[in-house]
């Protein structure tokens, strides 16, 4: 495998972020190849029908062809601009100094541990219950829980500190447990919803002493949905259980995920499909790369007949640019063209969602397009489609099968859909059992096992009927 063809696959896996970077590093790196500043991207990207007809005009290479040249000469008839899009890059710097420095606190770029230090040092501790909180604070997990005990924090304060009591360390945990978010620090759900009812007042809610009493002792038996036995025991109605199910339900058994650092990726589409005169068009994103060419200023420097250092380089680098520039091309030719050959086999899932999707395997669209599978696996990987239905990422497309009564094949992708929508109009006191929703499908001429169901429904975070029970 000659280094032109490894860089054109390497290239081709890329996602679309790290394919900005890779182009990044060659312009620094090559002074044969620059970006083209003065062009006008609008009339292409308005006519996204005239630049299909162009791609399709166009032949498109393929990766796996074994017999690209060794060399490129330097005289090549190669075309030295790399016509691809425009080139957006944006940079965002956080030179901000630390929260716990400044008098202002924002805590939106704030872990759960510098929040609650911040309001530590805010707090009247001596220096011993600093040393306790920070300790305590330390063990705290990202959901809000302390989920070590007394004696492992007692443990974790060392010699400096080995006169200190348990109940010293819980009293600065309870003070800790009513800074925000309230319930942080606890050690269970009950004490976590416990700890944010008591802020409650008496008088604003109903049946106050009856609810701690749910919580208190029958937090379990209510996780189980054993509603009869909860009802027998603290002796209330079908109402007045509702009306207590729903107060609990505005608690937060989480606190610690209300503050929390935005880590929040972006998913940036490759290609759009565009629906136009009743036909599904692609065009590749005009953000994702810039438009490259041959900076000529040098190329003309350049002496055939020349072999010092100086010539030799430019020669080099020359030769380098025009192989990436055509790796780049290839990239994209070979993307839009597997995307296209999606988009053909799963036309219905565009129109109708999710419900409409075609069994689809690698092994299909290799065939269509005439590559192997292993070029196909990469193209797909971290590569987006944006579609009037969302963005995804296109081995979003690929799903097995079930066999249909009618000697047809039915996608997993869209038995998913059929159990999600079975599942929101169901009778949330009585929830469809696996077994139940197998039969659905199967009146429906989907043969699908009752195990196979519960595999799906797993996928698509749904738990069980007995967990899905509501009373209301």
């Amino acid at each position: 495998m000659t280094p032109q063809l490894q860089q054109a696959i390497r290239l081709l896996q890329l996602s679309s972020l790290e394919l900005q970077v890779e182009i990044q590093e060659v312009l620094e790196t090559n002074p044969l190849l620059e970006v083209e500043e003065d062009f006008d991207f609008d009339g292409e990207s308005d006519a996204p029908e005239k630049r299909d007809e162009d791609h399709d005009s166009r032949e498109i290479s393929e990766l796996e062809n074994r017999d690209i040249p060794e060399e490129l000469p330097v005289d090549s008839q190669w075309d030295d601009v790399y016509d691809q899009t425009t080139y957006t890059a944006s940079t965002s710097v956080n030179t901000a100094e630390s929260d716990f420095e400044r008098d202002g606190h924002d805590e939106s770029g704030d872990t759960l541990q510098q929040h609650l230090l911040w309001q530590m040092r805010l707090t009247p501790f001596t220096e011993i219950e600093y040393a306790i909180a920070t300790a305590i604070i330390d063990s705290i997990e990202d959901d809000g829980y302390l989920k070590c005990t007394l004696e492992d924090i007692q443990l974790t304060l060392g010699d400096d500190f080995e006169e200190i009591e348990l109940d010293e360390i819980e009293t600065v945990l309870h003070r800790i447990q009513h800074f925000d978010p309230v319930g942080v620090g606890a050690r269970d759900l009950r004490e976590c919803l416990l700890i944010q009812l008591r802020l409650f007042d008496a008088d604003a809610v109903q049946h106050l002493d009856v609810l701690t009493a749910l919580i208190d002792q029958h937090l379990d038996t209510l996780a189980k949905r054993d509603y009869v036995a909860i009802k027998r025991a603290l002796k209330v109605s079908d109402d007045e259980l509702t009306d207590l199910v729903r107060q609990i339900q505005l608690l937060n058994p989480r606190p610690g995920t209300l503050i929390q650092r935005d880590n929040t990726e972006y998913v940036v589409p490759d290609i759009y499909a565009r629906k136009y005169q009743g036909q599904w068009r692609l065009s590749l994103n005009p953000d994702n790369a810039p438009k490259l060419q041959i900076a000529d200023h040098y190329a003309q420097l350049i002496n055939r007949a020349d072999n010092s250092a100086e010539n030799t380089y430019l020669k080099n680098n020359l030769q380098e640019a025009r192989w990436f520039l055509k790796s780049l091309q290839s990239r994209n030719e070979t993307l839009l063209k597997v995307t296209q050959a999606i988009v053909d086999r799963q036309r219905d899932f565009l129109d109708h969602g999710d419900e409409a999707m075609k069994p689809l395997v690698l092994a299909d669209i290799a065939e269509t397009v005439e590559m192997h599978e292993s070029t196909i696996s990469r193209v797909t990987t971290r590569k987006y489609l944006h579609t009037p239905r969302g963005i995804f990422e296109l081995k979003y497309f690929f799903s097995s099968h079930v066999g249909t009564e009618s000697g047809g094949e039915c996608s997993a992708t869209a038995i998913r859909a059929i159990i999600k929508k079975l599942v929101a109009a169901e009778n949330p006191r009585k929830p469809l059992s696996d077994s139940k929703i197998a039969d659905i499908l199967k009146e429906q001429g989907i043969n699908v096992a009752r195990r196979t169901i519960a595999k799906y429904r797993e996928t698509l975070f749904i738990p069980p009927s007995n967990e899905r029970k509501r009373l209301v």
